[in-house]
């Protein structure tokens, strides 16, 4: 009987863009990953907080957000490894490198609510936007992921905002 030998390791090829380029592409694809994952958090927070009028409507609206994040978050994170960058979505790198300023626990006013969510989704997106303009000079694919980004996130704060 033979002793099984471990399997050789295979290196597979990754996309063709320089070591630096990938470096700062899956750093900036990290950041935009932690945002979302603070962005689940926050709105998960807040759907069980929430009180007053409209309070079904912004309750069910917070489930569709968390979930539309939480996906997103996934393809960011899913592009990152296409690259060869392992993202991080520990609530220790949410909190080191989101930028995403929490909420306060407690009962949140609806009106309140929805304000402080149009406050965070808009500073994400306009977080992509600056990334979105250097992701077009070293990495066009992972440009258009945030791209694809922006137009759910723009969505969601047309819908945020016309509640106010």
């Amino acid at each position: 009987m033979t002793a099984s030998m471990p399997a050789p390791e295979i290196e597979t090829p990754l996309p063709l863009i320089g070591t630096h380029a990938r470096a700062e592409t899956g750093d900036l694809l990290q950041r935009t990953l932690t945002e979302l994952v603070a962005l689940s958090l926050i709105g998960k927070q807040l759907h069980w907080n929430i009180k007053g009028r409209e309070f079904r409507s912004l309750h069910l609206q917070l489930d569709e957000l968390v979930d539309e994040w939480r996906s997103l978050a996934d393809l960011v994170a899913e592009r990152a490894v296409a690259i060869g960058f392992s993202p991080d979505g520990q609530a220790s790198a949410v909190v080191e490198q989101s930028g995403i300023e929490p909420v306060e626990s407690g009962a949140v006013p609806v009106p309140v609510a929805i304000r402080l969510l149009v406050a965070r989704v808009a500073a994400t997106d306009d977080a992509l936007r600056e990334r979105i303009e250097r992701l077009g000079e070293i990495d066009l694919t992972s440009q258009d992921v945030l791209i694809e980004l922006t137009r759910a996130l723009e969505k969601q704060l047309w819908t945020l905002r016309s509640q106010l």
